[in-house]
């Protein structure tokens, strides 16, 4: 592995104290929720976008509110209807009588962490606006484009119970997001002191420990970790099985997928896996921090056919399968 990284010691101990920091000031709000903080940490190295599916109630805006003052970001939260128009989101032109001219007024979505709360509530249209500010990082009004911040990260939500009244999102849309992370119900204790700490107020105070430029350097730290050529067919290996599983986990469980990964997902695979690798202080990634959030990267864009949900077989567990059969460099 000769030169395997070009991260010099005193850079990664840099990392490390960021890291320490954000997550440090994180679990001083938050109770449990430890996967939701990981992954949405994640999500900010990786300069991606997340998508968390829960019920109502399970402090999804609260852990991206924290995670941003934590960096002393800027928050946008939006409140996805039916009627939210394109523009209510990335903006629009408003004619000004006085000078006889039109003029831009941007967005909710310029900010650096933009929470899209029951996404799957907004229309198709709305939801194809936001396609260009997730892979492109800009929107165009009026003909001219306009640069989303350096650090822009798009935090949505959906509620995979109540489906009245919701637009299921497409898989082009599915495929920009970096993780779909599924968040559960805390545990009796967790609830216990999560009370405690409302009684306490934790949850109005608000500070920064870290500056978007420390966030800004953790990224630029992550592109530098170390990827051998081995784990990059690791991780090929991997996403090509979810398109041709026959082969690799047998003609019974291939038949329930529809469609496997995109490229995408290789790169989703290796931008998070070296982000995994600097949070665990390392210069260099691991088959090991391939696998830690190879759910969150694969199940969206897995898709299974009915059979599937007949048979509760889910992509949680075709993942797992397609895992256990390729070979760990």
């Amino acid at each position: 592995m000769e030169n395997y990284s070009e991260i010099s010691n005193v850079e990664l101990e840099k990392s490390k104290l960021i890291i320490s920091k954000i997550t440090d000031s994180y679990y001083k709000k938050m109770v449990g929720q430890t996967r939701l903080g990981w992954s949405l940490l994640i999500a900010i190295i990786s300069n991606g976008h997340i998508l968390l599916e829960s019920v109502p109630g399970l402090a999804k805006t609260t852990a991206a509110k924290t995670l941003t003052d934590a960096v002393n970001g800027k928050f946008s939260r939006i409140q996805c209807t039916p009627d939210l128009l394109p523009s209510d989101i990335i903006g629009t032109q408003i004619f000004n009588y006085t000078t006889n001219t039109f003029e831009t007024k941007l967005g909710p979505v310029y900010a650096n962490f933009v929470l899209l709360d029951e996404i799957n509530r907004s229309s198709a249209k709305t939801q194809s606006a936001m396609l260009e500010v997730m892979q492109e990082h800009q929107t165009t009004i009026g003909g001219y484009n306009y640069a989303m911040p350096k650090i822009f990260t798009v935090i949505a939500t959906q509620n995979p119970i109540e489906q009245e009244g919701t637009y299921l999102l497409s898989e082009a849309q599915l495929d920009r997001f970096l993780l779909k992370e599924k968040i559960d119900y805390p545990t009796k204790d967790e609830e216990f002191e999560i009370l405690n700490r409302i009684e306490k107020d934790v949850f109005s105070k608000s500070e920064a420990v870290v500056e978007l430029e420390d966030v800004y350097f953790l990224q630029q730290m992550a592109r530098k970790v170390y990827l051998d050529d081995a784990i990059k067919k690791y991780i090929i290996n991997i996403v090509n099985a979810t398109r041709n599983p026959a082969g690799v986990i047998g003609k019974e469980l291939s038949e329930y997928i529809t469609l496997g990964s995109s490229t995408r997902g290789c790169i989703a695979l290796m931008e998070v896996s070296k982000a995994v690798a600097l949070i665990n202080g390392r210069s260099y990634v691991t088959p090991d921090d391939v696998k830690t959030l190879i759910h969150s990267v694969l199940r969206h864009r897995i898709s299974l056919n009915f059979a599937a949900v007949a048979d509760g077989v889910t992509a949680e567990q075709i993942i797992d399968k397609i895992v256990g059969a390729i070979q760990t460099p």
